[in-house]
């Protein structure tokens, strides 16, 4: 995987330079309160959905079972979710990827999808476990850690967005497509287990969750939705979300949900 690693930091570099739109703006900045505009009607052409790709090369989220960040995980499939997005249709489509330390590249990301008036946020993103649950093992001759107790996707969603119904008509819609494809949603969340990471099921059948803490779905002024694809951290897991067949299939099921999405506006 070390040569996919250098694949990635060239392509994320070349990317950086022209992701989206400077996004210098200061974290007051984007505190600021403002007024959102009305949802905009669904023209698939001229539909503005970002696709941020979840952590940056410097801040890189959390290591898989055999060591790989997780930026790595994001980055591939931000990409290949952002080429389906625009073959079906959705051509202003546009892959967000920040650089930085982890929070002020929140506000970057933030920032940036605000002032190219973004129509919808996703951000694609790869899960792991609590520490208290990790078990160690060896892979290439260094230790690594793992868990293989939980697997699969789950959606998050605030209701602190000011298109909070929106975002989760589509996180239901992203769930339900996910579902059709024969994958499951990651269960451990609602569990006392998870401890401070514990969050409220908005929908048992698909896996949505209520997370208000995150600044990507709380700030941004149009619907936003997280997608953890899938765990990192579980060992048979990890193998799948590199496979071009998984990537393919999350892609997909996103892509029917944005028609879907755009059709009922």
């Amino acid at each position: 995987m070390g040569q996919a690693r250098s694949i990635i930091a060239g392509l994320v570099a070349a990317i950086l330079v022209s992701s989206l739109a400077p996004a210098g703006r200061s974290e007051a900045a984007a505190r600021k309160i403002e007024t959102t505009r009305p949802p905009a009607k669904c023209e698939m052409p001229k539909f503005r959905i970002v696709v941020d790709v979840g952590h940056t090369p410097d801040s890189y989220g959390a290591l898989s079972a055999r060591n790989d960040p997780e930026f790595g995980f994001n980055f591939v499939l931000a990409r290949r979710i952002t080429a389906k997005l625009k073959s079906e249709g959705f051509e202003a489509t546009r892959l967000l990827v920040t650089d930085g330390k982890a929070r002020p590249s929140l506000f970057k990301r933030v920032s940036a999808a605000n002032d190219v008036r973004a129509d919808l946020f996703l951000s694609v993103h790869h899960d792991s476990v609590p520490d208290k649950l990790l078990d160690t093992w060896e892979f290439d001759g260094a230790k690594s850690n793992f868990s293989d107790r939980f697997s699969g996707h789950s959606l998050f969603v605030s209701q602190q967005n000011p298109h909070f119904s929106n975002s989760l008509m589509l996180a239901r819609m992203i769930g339900r497509q996910l579902k059709e494809q024969g994958l499951h949603y990651a269960s451990q969340y609602t569990l006392p287990v998870m401890g401070r990471y514990r969050r409220q099921l908005l929908d048992k059948d698909v896996g949505v969750y209520r997370y208000d803490g995150l600044v990507v779905l709380s700030r941004t002024r149009s619907a936003a939705v997280l997608l953890e694809a899938g765990s990192i951290i579980n060992r048979d897991e990890e193998m799948a979300m590199n496979s071009p067949e998984r990537q393919e299939a999350v892609a997909g099921a996103v892509a029917a949900a944005m028609r879907e999405f755009c059709e009922r506006r």
